[in-house]
């Protein structure tokens, strides 16, 4: 049953990569064309929906990141790393909240990056090590909210760990957003 999930899986995203091939580039180039004209008019909608596809990457990376961390801690409870994500044992609170650490400092690394290069248009003193601090103290906060969050959906109220992984990310994405476009991500004469 599993391999056939798995089959089907590989076949959709294989199918999906091909129509990406075979679209001709002038539809690539009038949907960033509309994409643009869009940015324009609406600099902070865009804006928000360059941080969310952002977060979207470095949330699977996160969650990817956890899963290894979650199979290499409890190899002996998951019959392939697949497991990890689907049909998926308990595991140990330890590996639950360990992967999540682990998971959120690369997703965090991986977020930083891109902000600084993709998301924000106004870069503030995100550039410098002061600015680097700043991201990491809030993302920090963010990681709190996140373990603390994973705790008490996953321990105390004994949901499924990837529901309240997805429950946690969307409060911990929309606490990013504010927190980083107002205390660091800001035009520098607007102090």
């Amino acid at each position: 049953m599993l391999n056939t999930i798995w089959l089907v899986l590989c076949s959709i995203l294989a199918v999906f990569l091909m129509v990406l091939l075979i679209i001709p580039k002038r539809i690539y180039f009038v949907l960033f064309s509309k994409y643009k004209t869009f940015a324009i008019e609406h600099k902070t909608f865009a804006e928000i929906i360059r941080f969310v596809i952002c977060g979207g990457i470095a949330t699977v990376v996160d969650m990817f990141v956890m899963g290894v961390v979650m199979y290499l801690m409890q190899p002996n409870i998951y019959e392939t790393f697949l497991n990890v994500f689907i049909n998926t044992p308990t595991p140990s609170t330890a590996a639950t909240v360990i992967g999540t650490g682990v998971g959120f400092v690369v997703g965090l690394l991986v977020n930083y990056i891109m902000s600084i290069l993709f998301v924000f248009n106004e870069k503030g003193s995100s550039k410098s090590t002061k600015g680097f601090v700043i991201f990491t103290i809030l993302s920090v906060i963010g990681l709190g909210i996140n373990i603390a969050g994973m705790y008490i959906g996953f321990d105390i109220l004994g949901w499924n760990q990837w529901l309240v992984k997805v429950i946690v990310t969307i409060i911990v994405l929309v606490y990013n957003y504010i927190s980083k476009r107002l205390l660091l991500f800001k035009n520098k004469s607007k102090k």
